[in-house]
C-alpha cells in the first residue's frame, strides 16, 4: 500500500525500520558509482524524501539514469538518520519508474525566475516557492471557512452570472450569446438584449454583496467565498481581471461590531496557516521575505488602532515628508500615506468615515452627511487588506444616494426590498483572497499566488 511523504514526517517514530511504499516524482538524483540518492516529493508534504539506493539493486543502472520530472514507484525500509541533515531516509528494495521525462523538461534544480515560471504555470507547482504558496493558499482557505463556519456564518454560493450592478457596469465583463458579427438591434439602432439568453444585458459578477445582503436579511451572518471579475486594465503586482473574495455580510451589525469581526478573522487566519504550515512558512521567511514569520506573529498579537479619514490626513499633512501625491481630506489615501500610517501607528490601523463623495452608494451617511460609515483596514508592507461599511439601512436614505450618484435602479429592486421588508442596521466586508495570500508568504506580485493569472494581455491555461 502507497504511504505518503507527509505521513512519514508527521509519524517517523511508527515507519522506523518498517518497510514502505512511495509513489512520487523526482526532484534530483545524484548518482555515483556504487550508490545514489533520489530526491522525491508526492506532493503530500513540503519537504522531499532522500531515497538511498545501490548496486545491489539489478536496475540500479537504469536507476541512476532516471531523471528530473520524472514519477517512480520505491519500496524500501525506512532508516533514521539523526547525525544527518535529514531525519530519516528511506533505503531502497525496488525503484520502478512509472513516467519517464525527456531532458528538457522544464523545471531543472536550479533557480528559475518568477516571470519564466509564469510561462511554465501548469509545471510551476513542481518548483519549492510555488510548492509553499499554494499549499498555503489552500490551508487559509480552510482556515477562513472554518473561523465563519465554527461561529455559526451561512456559506452563500451568490452567482457569478448578475444583472445586478454593485461596482459598475463599466468594472464588469459583458456577457452574451450573439453572434458579435450580427447583432440584433433595436428600432433606435441599440444592441435588442430582450433577444439574448436571459433577455437582458448580464454580467459576470464583481461582487457578490447584494446577494449576500438579502441572505443576511434572512440568516443574520453569512459569508461568500468565490471567483469575482473585474475589467480593470491595470498591470500592478496587486491587481488582476480573476480573483477570488472574502465577503460577509451582518445582521444586527455596525461599523465597530464590523471592525471586531475584521480584526478577529485575520488573527484567526494567520495563526492557523502558521500553525498548520510550518515548514511553508519557514522557506518563505527564508527564501521570499526575510522577517515574515516575525511580522505574521506581530499581527496576531497586535493592538488594531481605530481612527478616522479625516484624522489620518491630519497626521499624513504634519509629517515631514516631501508626498508624491499631497494628501487630502476629500481624497483617497495612496500607497505612500499607507505605508507611513502603519509605521506611525506601529501596527495595523482601521481608517473609518470616509468622504462619502468617493465612496459607494449602499454606504450609510454619517450625521454630519460628508462621510460614510466604511472602513479600510491598513496593515504593515501590504497597505490595505480589507474593506467594508455599516450598510445603508434607511430605504428613502438609500434611494436618495442612488439618486444622487447616478446609479441604475432599474433590476435591483429585489435589493431595495431589503430595506422595504423588515430592515435593520447591517455591515459587511470585503477581502481579496489573493491579496491575503500575499500578506501570508510575502510574495510580491499577485500572478504568483493565483494558479493560472487571469491580467491584461494574459489568458494562457
Amino acid at each position: 500500500m502507497r504511504t505518503k511523504i507527509k505521513e512519514l514526517f508527521r509519524n517517523t517514530s511508527e515507519y522506523a525500520s518498517k518497510e514502505v511504499t512511495i509513489c512520487a516524482w523526482v526532484r534530483t538524483n545524484r548518482a555515483q558509482a556504487q550508490f545514489g540518492f533520489l530526491n522525491v516529493n508526492d506532493g503530500s508534504f513540503f519537504e522531499n524524501l532522500q531515497v538511498v539506493y545501490d548496486q545491489e539493486l539489478n536496475n540500479f543502472d537504469d536507476i541512476s539514469k532516471i531523471r528530473v520530472g520524472a514519477s517512480v514507484k520505491v519500496t524500501g525500509t525506512l532508516v533514521l538518520t539523526p547525525d544527518n541533515k535529514q531525519p530519516f531516509e528511506v533505503k531502497a528494495t525496488a525503484v520502478e519508474l512509472l513516467g519517464d521525462c525527456p531532458e528538457n523538461y522544464p523545471i531543472q534544480p536550479k533557480r528559475h525566475t518568477r516571470e519564466y515560471l509564469r510561462t511554465v504555470a501548469h509545471l510551476r507547482p513542481r518548483t519549492n516557492l510555488f510548492s509553499a504558496v499554494f499549499r498555503i493558499r489552500s490551508v487559509a482557505a480552510m482556515a477562513v471557512h472554518t473561523y465563519f463556519q465554527d461561529r455559526g456564518y451561512l456559506y452563500v454560493h451568490t452567482p457569478l452570472i448578475t444583472g445586478a450592478d454593485c461596482e459598475g457596469s463599466d468594472q464588469m465583463f459583458k456577457i452574451t450569446t450573439f453572434n458579435m458579427n450580427d447583432l440584433p438591434k433595436t428600432e433606435d439602432g441599440k444592441v435588442d438584449f430582450s433577444k439574448d439568453l436571459f433577455g437582458k444585458q448580464s454580467f459576470i459578477t464583481g461582487s457578490g454583496q447584494l446577494q449576500g445582503e438579502t441572505f443576511a436579511m434572512a440568516f443574520g451572518d453569512i459569508y461568500t467565498f468565490g471567483p469575482t471579475f473585474r475589467t480593470e486594465n491595470s498591470n500592478t503586482q496587486t491587481h488582476a481581471n480573476e480573483f477570488w473574495m472574502i465577503e460577509p455580510e451582518m445582521a444586527f451589525c455596525d461599523l465597530q461590531g464590523l471592525m471586531d469581526v475584521e480584526e478577529e478573522m485575520l488573527k484567526f487566519v494567520v495563526k492557523y496557516v502558521c500553525d498548520k504550515c510550518p515548514e511553508e512558512i519557514d522557506f518563505c521567511d527564508k527564501f521570499v521575505s526575510k522577517g515574515l514569520k516575525d511580522k505574521l506573529n506581530d499581527i496576531v498579537n497586535a493592538k488594531f488602532t481605530r481612527i478616522s479619514h479625516h484624522d489620518v490626513i491630519d497626521i499624513l499633512k504634519k509629517a515631514d515628508v516631501k508626498w508624491e501625491f499631497e494628501p487630502d481630506y476629500g481624497e483617497d489615501i495612496a500607497k505612500e500615506h499607507e505605508k507611513y500610517i502603519v509605521e506611525y501607528f506601529n501596527g495595523p490601523v482601521f481608517v473609518t468615515d470616509w468622504p462619502k463623495d468617493i465612496k459607494a452608494y449602499y454606504m450609510k451617511v454619517n450625521p454630519d452627511n460628508k462621510t460614510v460609515a466604511a472602513v479600510d483596514l491598513l496593515v504593515p508592507q501590504a497597505g490595505e487588506l480589507m474593506g467594508g461599511s455599516q450598510r445603508e439601512e434607511n430605504l428613502d436614505k438609500l434611494i436618495e444616494r442612488m439618486d444622487e450618484m447616478g446609479v441604475d435602479k432599474e433590476g435591483i429592486d429585489w435589493y431595495l426590498d431589503t430595506r422595504r421588508y423588515g430592515g435593520c442596521i447591517h455591515s459587511g466586508f470585503g477581502m481579496g483572497f489573493e491579496r491575503l495570500i500575499m500578506y501570508l508568504t510575502g510574495v510580491e506580485n499577485i500572478r504568483d499566488v493565483i494558479p493560472y493569472p487571469r491580467t491584461p494581455k494574459n489568458c494562457e491555461f
